[in-house]
């Protein structure tokens, strides 16, 4: 097409990469196992660009400055998309490996930092991949009703409709071929307890509960789909969340400052974030500069979730809920706006803390119909 002049076919450049990512398959005992194409560049692009900003304080700065604008147009791109990818868990567990990897290579040889110190950072990198691994599993999907099938992504977004003790039994109606969900309600829900129909799952959803449109699942107390760990954030994984959110913070600030006192001695880590003369002189101490500052730009983004999250436990709100809050303009802008009280499950800090370090501790309800 392109030696004849003539333009592609609509679809056709779409459909030559899902069939060269199909092809591209590892050999194994139980046959050929096909590899994540956004498993990639991470692996292949981060040293590279790494150790093309240790050459120059202006590369540095190009890359440094141009890998977070990448990462974000990325996130935009696939979130538009509505498609999964294993490219931010990726990045995130290689940055991890390759920044401890260059902290054993380049700074420990130095003789400044102790077993120690070594073990301690060792330890709290094993604690964050503990907790992430807890974070991975089950966030709370509400079980599929047997009998209906897997749930279609190509249908209409549901409208939940709030149902009221006097709703009827629930239904769902084919119309032009899609379908429509009425929300239902039992007669003897508690006043103040609010369930809705997704349409989508086929199933009544609890309080709080939503639907994530990349997972096609329901949650319980859905919050966010993090795309860090490629997976919901609900009831039965927020504490890990948290945890492993807090153990990165902790263990990544701590490797910050044990390599700035290698490479800038007799600084404070703050002034030697940004002031550390001849540090590239020498490339060891270059790489170990250059890859101290892409950590700081990741946990600075770390800690700003960790900030966002810690604010919405301590107001009883999930993300989900404030999202709606702000398009539906029944919540109150906290602290700058960076949280949205909608002052429904609000109930005092120490009681909302409570609350949320009590998720998950014990086995969802389930009501007569649902057994039935």
């Amino acid at each position: 097409r392109w030696l004849a002049c003539r333009s592609l076919p609509p679809g056709a450049l779409e459909s030559i990469a899902d069939a060269l990512a199909d092809r591209l398959r590892v050999p194994w005992f139980a046959g050929a196992v096909r590899v994540n194409v956004s498993l990639a560049p991470p692996l292949l692009l981060l040293p590279l660009l790494l150790h093309l900003a240790s050459l120059h304080f202006l590369l540095g700065l190009l890359v440094l400055t141009s890998l977070p604008v990448v990462v974000l147009w990325y996130y935009y791109l696939t979130h538009r998309r509505k498609e999964r990818t294993l490219f931010f868990l990726s990045l995130g567990l290689f940055s991890l490996g390759y920044m401890y990897y260059v902290f054993l290579q380049e700074v420990v040889p130095r003789g400044h930092v102790r077993h120690s110190q070594v073990v301690a950072l060792t330890c709290g990198l094993i604690l964050m991949l503990a907790a992430l691994s807890r974070a991975k599993r089950d966030p709370g999907y509400l079980p599929i009703p047997a009998g209906s099938e897997k749930p279609s992504h190509q249908g209409l977004p549901s409208k939940g409709v709030r149902g009221s003790a006097a709703s009827g039994v629930a239904s769902s109606r084919a119309v032009n071929g899609e379908a429509k969900g009425y929300s239902r309600m039992a007669a003897d829900e508690p006043e103040g307890v609010k369930k809705d129909w997704c349409a989508k799952c086929q199933l009544v959803r609890p309080a709080r509960a939503g639907h994530c449109r990349l997972c096609g699942r329901c949650v319980r107390r859905l919050d966010h789909h993090c795309v860090w760990i490629n997976s919901c954030v609900g009831e039965q994984n927020h504490q890990a969340f948290i945890l492993a959110l807090s153990f990165f913070m902790l263990t990544s600030v701590y490797g910050i400052t044990l390599t700035l006192h290698t490479i800038c001695r007799g600084r404070t880590p703050f002034v030697a974030l940004f002031y550390c003369p001849g540090v590239y002189s020498d490339y060891s101490s270059a790489l170990s500069f250059t890859c101290v500052w892409y950590c700081a730009i990741v946990t600075a983004g770390m800690g700003y979730i960790l900030l966002i999250q810690l604010l919405n436990i301590s107001y009883n709100v999930t993300e989900r809920e404030a999202r709606l809050a702000l398009r539906d303009n029944t919540g109150r802008r906290l602290l700058g706006g960076l949280v949205i009280d909608t002052g429904q499950y609000n109930r005092g800090f120490l009681c909302n803390w409570g609350h949320f370090l009590s998720l998950g501790s014990s086995p969802p309800q389930r009501s007569a119909e649902d057994i039935v």
